[in-house]
């Protein structure tokens, strides 16, 4: 019997016009060094293609890094875009600059977590693990 702990794929993605891309790629490369498969779509995606690299990539989680202001508009569109899919065991979670007036609203919309600038990849890590743990 194998004590590895599973390997979770994860989606990262920049949904919109937000061309600034740093924090989504050390995310990025943060959870694939404590352990999670990650791919990462690259800039400028829309809330089908966000949804539709998902489901091709049969992931776990799908993780939102926004900078633009459009986080209410966006990221409720690919939350429903996944779920429309049958994706309704995906995990989402978001990060970039999201005021907190808007986190509680966006948690209500399906995002399940919003990470500020400056979390710990650890923090990110651990508790993606957990969540998906109880899946």
């Amino acid at each position: 019997m194998s004590t590895e702990s599973p390997r979770y794929r994860v989606l990262i993605a920049k949904p919109g016009l937000d061309g600034h891309d740093r924090g989504a790629k050390v995310v990025a490369r943060g959870l694939r060094d404590a352990g999670f498969e990650v791919i990462y779509t690259g800039l400028h995606q829309s809330p089908a293609m966000v949804a539709r690299a998902a489901l091709d990539e049969d992931v776990d989680a799908v993780g939102l890094s926004t900078l633009s202001g459009a986080h209410m508009r966006l990221l409720p569109a690919i939350v429903e875009r996944l779920r429309a899919e049958g994706m309704d065991e995906v995990v989402v979670f978001a990060g970039g600059v999201i005021p907190d007036a808007d986190c509680d609203k966006l948690r209500t919309h399906g995002v399940e977590r919003v990470f500020s600038p400056g979390s710990a990849i650890g923090e990110i890590a651990t508790w993606l693990r957990q969540r998906l743990s109880h899946k």
